[in-house]
């Protein structure tokens, strides 16, 4: 079976996400789609999984057009989707989540349990998934939750399954599990969409790569024929450093101290139990964790957005465990928060206010009771200039800017003024390999410049590849300190995933 995509074209007010694209998906191969953030590949796969319908272009199966105006018909007509946030009930069983909509029925129409049990027992086995189908899902770790959602779309008999961003929050034992997954799936002969912006696992399972651009395809290769340089320079349209540029540390004093750092959530749970490390003047401390595993709570602590239940945090000897965000300001620390537009911008306001947000009341833009935007102005020039910010006009609304340059508004307001220590957390999550290469050279050159650098990310190639040293945390705790030099991705993943290597295991 064949499904294409011929001439596609969506719009949306102000934006062309999809121009023109064509592409086609066979059962039985792997295509893999990558491109930076906003390229329009979600887009594409809302149409194709009739989300959206296009404003031009058709969708063909065997050579025939097909019209979707929902996602009933695209899964009528052979297509699933795994969707990169997982569309489960956590309190229900395996058995229920994947039935659901679809449920066998027995007498008087209630659910008949039974044969839900072996419908998931017939498929989990046929796929080699292993599935247990009386497990509750907010029991699962990730890996087979993932499972489940790869389920539920062969149930419904889809022969092509698009997989959005799949190993976004896996960790690496994980991901090879699911190429094993995508194997068996490709074997029994279901086609396979592969969403991603890691290009060593495009290069890996893919049998074609398709790199969208601005809404345009850029390019179309295999494998064999191409590597990551190759493809990141097609997804950005120039060449991109791939690898992270630094020499090693040069480690000082210890500029921020956390001592058995305890987090509670207001239902009582605790998230952050009794975490204690240091970071010292220019060193990068990397903290490495699947999403979930109290990292979140952990930063806000640290900055002064969430308050502490137990511990201290000091900053070059100072204890700040009770300073408001804006005095941990002052004192020396920088904060790069993990959602940009939620937490690190006010979007409708313009990159000018943005990037002095936190400085406003410095006597260099105040007199206490006037702004002196002349000041700001031309301090947000410089920093617009320095960090390569690309916009026509400051004095424009954050709103108006891509991901990634949203992204150097935040870096260029947080360290371009004299701080200690700088905590960043995802600092590169939904930006193009482009700004990565950018924001990861600012992080290091700060380092160089005796900064103490916490950085905390589910991207684990971003942490080994920045951090002279490497934490993990699980159901927050640091379970491992490490070095990134000796210890393989493999190792830090046991870690991630409440495992230990086997040579230091007791």
């Amino acid at each position: 079976m064949k499904f294409e995509l011929r001439g596609i074209t969506k719009r949306f007010p102000g934006i062309v996400a999809n121009d023109q694209v064509s592409l086609s998906i066979s059962t039985g191969e792997v295509l893999a789609l990558i491109g930076e953030n906003g390229a329009g590949k979600s887009t594409l796969m809302n149409v194709l999984y009739g989300i959206y319908r296009p404003d031009e272009g058709e969708l063909m199966v065997d050579g025939k057009p097909i019209h979707f105006s929902s996602p009933a018909d695209a899964i009528a007509a052979g297509i699933g989707m795994v969707h990169q946030h997982f569309m489960l009930v956590p309190v229900m069983t395996v058995a229920e989540n994947v039935v659901l909509g679809v449920e066998p029925t027995g007498r008087l129409g209630s659910l008949d349990i039974a044969e839900a049990r072996r419908m998931v027992r017939e498929v989990s086995d046929k796929y080699k998934l292993e599935l247990d189908p009386d497990a509750v899902i907010e029991d699962l770790p990730v890996g087979v939750r993932q499972r489940v959602e790869i389920v539920k779309v062969l149930m419904r008999d889809a022969q092509i399954v698009v997989f959005d961003e799949p190993t976004a929050v896996l960790t690496p034992s994980e991901i090879l599990e699911f190429f094993e997954i995508v194997r068996t799936l490709v074997g029994a002969g279901r086609g396979v969409i592969f969403i991603t912006h890691k290009l060593k696992e495009a290069l890996t399972i893919a049998d074609r790569i398709n790199v969208l651009r601005r809404g345009k395809v850029v390019g179309e290769t295999a494998p064999s024929a191409t590597n990551e340089d190759e493809i990141a320079e097609m997804m950005v349209g120039r060449a991109v450093q791939l690898v992270v540029d630094k020499h090693s540390a040069k480690p000082g004093d210890v500029m921020l101290a956390v001592r058995d750092l305890t987090v509670v959530e207001p239902d009582g749970r605790t998230v952050v139990d009794g975490v204690s490390f240091e970071v010292r003047r220019g060193e990068i401390v990397g903290v490495a964790g699947v999403q979930g595993n109290g990292q979140t709570e952990l930063v806000e602590a640290i900055a002064g957005l969430r308050r502490a239940a137990g511990g201290s945090v000091t900053l070059a000897g100072r204890d700040i465990t009770g300073d408001s965000p804006r005095e941990r300001h002052v004192a020396g620390m920088a904060h790069i928060p993990e959602d940009r537009q939620k937490q690190g911008l006010v979007v409708d306001m313009s990159i000018v206010e943005n990037l002095v947000l936190t400085r406003y009341h410095d006597p260099e833009f105040s007199s206490g009771v006037r702004m002196n935007w002349a000041g700001a102005k031309e301090k947000a020039a410089a920093m617009v200039a320095a960090y390569d910010i690309r916009t026509t006009d400051p004095s424009q609304a954050a709103s108006t800017l891509s991901g990634g340059n949203q992204q150097k508004v935040i870096v260029a307001r947080e360290l371009s003024r004299d701080i200690k220590v700088a905590v960043a957390a995802q600092p590169t999550r939904g930006i193009d390999v482009g700004s990565i290469e950018y924001v990861h050279a600012q992080m290091v050159k700060e380092r160089d410049n005796g900064v103490a650098m916490l950085v905390v990310s589910t991207e684990l190639d971003e942490v080994m590849a920045l951090s002279d040293r490497v934490l993990v945390m699980y159901r927050g705790k640091i379970v491992a300190d490490l070095d990134p030099r000796t210890v393989s991705h493999m190792d830090v993943g046991l870690y991630m995933a409440g495992s230990r290597p086997t040579a230091v295991s007791s």
